[in-house]
């Protein structure tokens, strides 16, 4: 699994679909595990998540400075 193409794709899911965002807020193992169809270790889930995360943040700066981050 390309772990870099999966945060990214759940980073889209996360900016374009209101129900997963809630749904990442609320419980972000179930949310991840739901886009990516299986069921992980703990910390590799663990790991995907802090990923998006992070990409979340880095974007939202990105949009405040201009692209920076991005």
């Amino acid at each position: 699994m390309d772990i870099k193409a999966k945060i990214d794709e759940i980073v889209k899911k996360f900016q374009t679909d209101e129900n997963f965002k809630n749904e990442f807020g609320k419980n972000p193992v179930k949310a991840v595990e739901g886009v990516l169809g299986i069921d992980l270790p703990d910390d590799q889930i663990n790991g995907i998540i802090d990923g998006v995360k992070a990409k979340v943040s880095l974007d939202k700066l990105g949009g405040l400075f201009g692209g920076f981050g991005k």
